[in-house]
């Protein structure tokens, strides 16, 4: 990251900065390797929790800071300078991708009720949209909730659960009105973990994120009460396109965090990695193709910090959003191809940070909206 002060930056986010990278590098970096195998310990999201971490967008009223989507961007770079992708999306689900469905649409008694705990990681959350036929088209979704007594019965299935198979609540999206056209008569519901008929059928292995928890879901007539329905009934598209800007924001700003690291790190490796007489650094080549790495990695963090900024002011910005997810997705992938390539056979060695980033990377493409629909977004505001 350059020295240089962002325009975006404020004494609030330096200290985000600062706290975040510091905890990173002491507790995580040294342990996180373990995790590949067997998961995230909950002990360390308890710690987190406890430190403040996942209260920067819950309000201060909550147990939070009641910070913005700059914030959510600072803490997801820096987590992603980790190099272990697994571990930072864990987290991010929780603080970007889940809570903001009760922050942002709850009732405040739902609030009062789950708001402080999740502050504090007692209560670690998931999102339940995406299933094995609907993915960045959430119109298309088949889970349903009928109408039973004073609350809803949940059936059907989801998909790529991060967290899925740990988390205590999760946000389910699902079909309150099988007559409604596409989008519009979607609802969300909380479900806890121990509702009976709701329970996690496998755990799927991944081609990256190893340390993260990624499952299949099942609801089999899973009854949950109305004060469990998010927002109002048949509003959960729209609720979902919403969150959908700061979750993309979030993995962006993780993507970020995580090409500058393998960036940095091969910049140290090819000046110290000698071939041909001398260290690779002094190939013209291979300088000129990092140095454009580094450009538009630069790029990409202007292009997130104005959108991110533009939501907090309170603009429509799914235009450029949207561009951030679409570039900045991209670009990560290609920097880690060169990453891996200038690190030569070792860069095809497990025991490699930029082997292991290379395969988490690829996901920064697709999850959260796949670059093709984002430039559609994009032709649909031209």
């Amino acid at each position: 990251m350059s020295s240089k002060k962002s325009i975006y930056m404020n004494d609030d986010l330096e200290a985000i900065r600062a706290q975040t990278r510091e905890y990173v590098e002491r507790e995580i970096v040294p342990r996180a390797a373990a995790w590949e195998d067997s998961g995230v310990p909950r002990e360390v999201l308890d710690d987190m929790g406890n430190l403040g971490f996942f209260g920067l967008r819950i309000p201060e009223e909550h147990g939070g800071i009641g910070l913005g989507a700059l914030a959510s961007v600072v803490f997801a770079e820096e987590l992603g300078r980790s190099t272990y992708g697994g571990f930072t999306i864990t987290v991010l689900v929780h603080t970007d991708l889940a809570v903001p469905y009760l922050t942002n649409f709850g009732s405040d008694e739902q609030k009062a009720r789950w708001l402080p705990a999740m502050a504090g990681g007692q209560v670690l959350t998931a999102i339940g949209v995406t299933e094995p036929d609907a993915g960045s088209d959430v119109a298309a979704i088949r889970t349903t909730a009928r109408r039973e007594g004073d609350g809803y019965t949940l059936n059907g299935t989801k998909m790529f659960i991060t967290n899925g198979g740990i988390a205590d609540l999760v946000f389910i999206a699902a079909r309150t009105d099988p007559d409604a056209k596409g989008s519009r008569g979607i609802s969300i519901f909380a479900v806890e973990k121990d509702t009976p008929g709701f329970k996690a059928s496998r755990a799927l292995e991944k081609m990256g994120w190893h340390s993260s928890d990624t499952a299949e879901l099942v609801l089999e007539e899973v009854w949950v009460p109305e004060e469990n329905l998010i927002g109002e009934e048949n509003r959960g598209f729209y609720y979902i396109m919403s969150n959908f800007q700061n979750e993309r924001l979030a993995i962006m700003g993780q993507a970020l965090g995580e090409s500058q690291r393998a960036l940095e790190l091969t910049v140290e490796h090819v000046k110290e990695r000698t071939a041909f007489g001398g260290p690779l650094w002094q190939k013209q080549v291979i300088r000129q193709r990092l140095a454009r790495g580094q450009a538009e990695i630069d790029a990409g963090r202007e292009l997130t910090y104005h959108a991110a900024w533009l939501t907090d002011q309170g603009e429509d910005a799914v235009r450029e959003v949207s561009e951030v997810k679409a570039f900045v997705g991209e670009m990560a992938n290609r920097v880690l191809y060169d990453c891996v390539q200038f690190h030569g056979g070792m860069g095809f060695i497990a025991e490699t940070a930029v082997e292991r980033m290379y395969r988490d990377i690829r996901i920064a493409s697709i999850g959260g909206g796949a670059t093709e629909v984002m430039l559609d977004e994009i032709a649909k505001r031209l």
